[in-house]
């Protein structure tokens, strides 16, 4: 009966301990999807430059090169501008994507697509310049927020899985 007693005071334990990981994960991934999308930024201001391909041949390139996410919203934008424009294409890979983005982040994105593909190569790089300035301050909140909260997250469940163990002895 002790036995198995103690295996459920571990499986508490574990499990509350697991919940505070995963939540400070979350901040963890939101700054690593920030630089790849800048990453990506960089990518497709570099290809606009100097290649003169369509962007939905740049944005399947540059799916190419990143981490899943990322990755998945370039090709899921790319295969839907075959029937939509580059706006409408951009702004449904953003909602169908599983990202650990907020919303702020979101809309950024957002106000980049809004001028994607309808604009000079110029008016492009313009474009692609504000996104990314504006992604490095995200970028910036999204490690003091990681800094800040991974921390507390994975503290907090440590304690709170100690204390119901203790109190549940």
């Amino acid at each position: 009966m002790i036995f198995i007693k103690m295996m459920g005071l571990i499986g508490i334990f574990i499990g509350i301990s697991t919940v505070g990981v995963l939540i400070s994960n979350k901040y963890r991934d939101r700054v690593k999807e920030l630089k790849e999308i800048k990453k990506a930024l960089n990518m497709f201001e570099t290809k606009i430059k100097f290649t003169y391909e369509p962007i939905p041949e740049i944005f399947q390139d540059i799916s190419d090169n990143l981490i899943d996410n990322i990755a998945y919203m370039f090709r899921q934008a790319s295969n839907t501008m075959q029937q939509k424009s580059a706006r409408q294409a951009w702004e449904e890979a953003l909602e169908s994507s599983n990202f650990n983005i907020t919303k702020e982040d979101i809309d950024i994105l957002k106000g980049f697509g809004k001028l994607l593909g309808k604009t000079d190569m110029q008016g492009q790089l313009n474009q692609i310049q504000l996104t990314t300035n504006f992604v490095d301050i995200q970028i910036i909140k999204a490690e003091k927020e990681y800094e800040k909260n991974a921390k507390l997250y994975k503290t907090l469940s440590l304690v709170t899985g100690l204390a119901l163990v203790i109190i549940l002895i």
